[in-house]
């Protein structure tokens, strides 16, 4: 595939105020891997040698808690101020259990099709910031809190059942494949692309499995897009020629449109005709690119369920996540008054 055969993909603030504006008419189902972002803000200043061991323990001194992974992605869709968003997954009875429900909750996703098991894990990462004298701060090595066994056959079951339900209230499912040992096995995959045959909107976003999917929409980065069509090799000379070749192999495995990140690269959408590129919006460093990918795909999903073209969602998106890497240390969404100023920057010539 030629350059000259790529569309460009471009936005206008015309187009930002109508896509935001009938995001708000739009039902979103979010089913994947929920989890918890912990951030344990630790002041150094404050540590005392410890007397019963050789070290200098973390003072804490403030904890921010945010929905993470599918709970993210639930965020950032809460965020565009959809007409309702809805999440499924499965959470353990413990404290980070309560944690997510409750944070869910304050946010104002609807958390009816949740369930709870007593040998399941609520995934977390907890992530250690120190600083002292300075305002360097250092993020020690994550604490995750993940499952090691797959959901029991009959938590499936209901798991698949809730998402039969949850199909019926919604314009678009957005998928999130997160943990090795997660929500999403084979048995949900199939019953997603039977709701995509059916006519319903699906778009998949997976860690390690994207290559798995069939029928619906699936959006990897660029390292899974290659991984997915390398049989998880990735060569390191890969460029964009070759992922634009990949972008058409994966949609004539998967029989739906495909969406490729790729980061400072931008955005590519294929669906069996010309490939569509939008180019990412330029942001001034520091960046902080964690959840720049849910950003992503909310923005994404809203905007196709609201009825907009893949080319035109997938600039609307790249737009909103150049809001998100811009709040630094924290796991972020974008509203559509921060989405609004960024494209007035970039039309103006100051992005």
């Amino acid at each position: 595939m030629q350059h000259t055969d790529i569309i460009k993909s471009v936005i206008n603030r015309e187009l930002v105020l109508d896509i935001l504006e009938k995001i708000k008419t739009t039902r979103i189902g979010i089913i994947g891997d929920g989890c918890l972002d912990i951030y344990w803000d630790a002041d150094m200043r404050l540590s005392v040698l410890s007397r019963e061991t050789p070290h200098f323990p973390l003072p804490v001194v403030r904890e921010r808690i945010y929905p993470g992974a599918g709970g993210n992605v639930a965020a950032n869709v809460r965020s565009l101020q959809a007409g309702s968003t809805y999440i499924l997954s499965c959470i353990g009875k413990d404290w980070r259990g309560e944690s997510l429900l409750s944070v869910l909750a304050e946010l104002g996703i609807d958390t009816r099709f949740m369930l709870t098991d007593d040998n399941w894990i609520t995934p977390a990462y907890c992530k250690p910031v120190r600083q002292g004298y300075s305002d360097v701060k250092y993020e020690d090595p994550r604490i995750d809190f993940e499952n090691r066994t797959a959901l029991s056959l009959d938590r499936e079951t209901e798991l698949i059942d809730n998402l039969t339900a949850l199909s019926k209230e919604v314009d678009v499912l957005i998928v999130c494949d997160q943990f090795n040992y997660g929500v999403i096995g084979e048995r949900v995959r199939t019953a997603l692309a039977e709701l995509a045959g059916q006519g319903r909107i699906v778009v998949a976003d997976s860690r390690t499995r994207i290559g798995l999917f069939r029928n619906v929409i699936i959006k990897p980065n660029e390292l899974e897009a290659r991984m997915a069509v390398n049989q998880g090799e990735v060569s390191a000379d890969m460029n964009f020629e070759d992922l634009a070749e990949a972008a058409v192999r994966l949609y004539e495995r998967n029989s739906a449109p495909v969406v490729i990140t790729m980061g400072s690269g931008g955005s590519l959408w294929y669906s069996g005709e010309k490939l569509h590129r939008a180019e990412s919006i330029p942001v001034e460093p520091p960046i902080d690119i964690v959840g720049a990918g849910d950003t992503f795909l909310a923005a994404f999903s809203c905007a196709y369920g609201a009825g907009f073209s893949g080319p035109a969602c997938i600039a609307f998106a790249n737009l909103a996540s150049s809001v998100v890497i811009q709040k630094i240390g924290m796991t972020g969404t974008a509203s559509p008054d921060e989405i609004i100023e960024a494209s007035n920057k970039l039309l103006s010539g100051k992005g």
